[in-house]
């Protein structure tokens, strides 16, 4: 009799608890967490066209037999920009051209009279190479320059003469918004010398420049 009311307990028992357990809510299996999205590195490869201006600052003289001795020259500077970058890893190849109307000019005394130098349009051709920091680029660049350098000597005559020289300097560019990138540079430009309306007198042409731009990329 004690062996059949312990058996009967146990089964009640075990009912018992299959009937509590079919009463719990069923688990659900946990949600799976979002994967975080990375914003991939800027690439700076491809095509683009801009505007550039800023500012020109240098030096230039007038030789013997009118020696003016050297002088400054100034003046502002605005043109447009076509440039390519090739982005491999972090460094970026690029190749930049520009053309810009100037008004860079400087005058001084020489003997009796006064000379005068000007250098009405500046174009430049370019290798850069740059250092990508995702958006930002600083970079290096240097290549051919061409212009025209106009020379006056009072009482006497004007000339000018296109010349080509080169230029070397550096700058920073950063993407902003977009396809917009903009960039602050500086480039040392040397036109070399050239002749003036006085046989034997030589003028030259040197000038530190400091320019903002504003490029739309392909």
């Amino acid at each position: 009799m004690k062996k059949f009311l312990l058996a009967s307990a146990g089964v009640l028992a075990i009912g018992v608890v299959s009937a509590a357990a079919a009463d719990l809510p069923r688990q659900r299996p946990m949600p799976e967490k979002a994967s975080v999205y990375v914003t991939p590195p800027y690439n700076w490869t491809g095509f683009y066209v801009g505007i550039n201006g800023g500012w020109g600052f240098g030096r230039s003289d007038i030789s013997a037999p009118v020696s003016s001795g050297s002088y400054d020259t100034s003046g502002g500077l605005v043109g447009g920009t076509l440039g390519y970058n090739y982005q491999m890893g972090q460094v970026v190849f690029g190749l930049e051209g520009d053309i810009d109307w100037s008004d860079l000019h400087g005058s001084a005394p020489c003997g009796v009279t006064t000379c005068e130098t000007r250098n009405n349009w500046l174009s430049t051709a370019r290798g850069r190479l740059g250092y990508a920091i995702d958006r930002f680029m600083p970079y290096v660049t240097g290549g051919a320059a061409f212009g025209d350098i106009k020379t006056s000597i009072a009482g006497v005559g004007d000339t000018r003469t296109t010349k080509a020289g080169w230029t070397v300097g550096g700058g920073i560019e950063a993407a902003i918004a977009g396809p917009w990138t903009a960039k602050v540079e500086y480039l040392y430009v040397d036109l070399g010398d050239t002749g003036t309306a006085v046989p034997g007198a030589n003028a030259n042409f040197r000038s530190n420049i400091v320019r903002a731009g504003l490029n739309y990329r392909f």
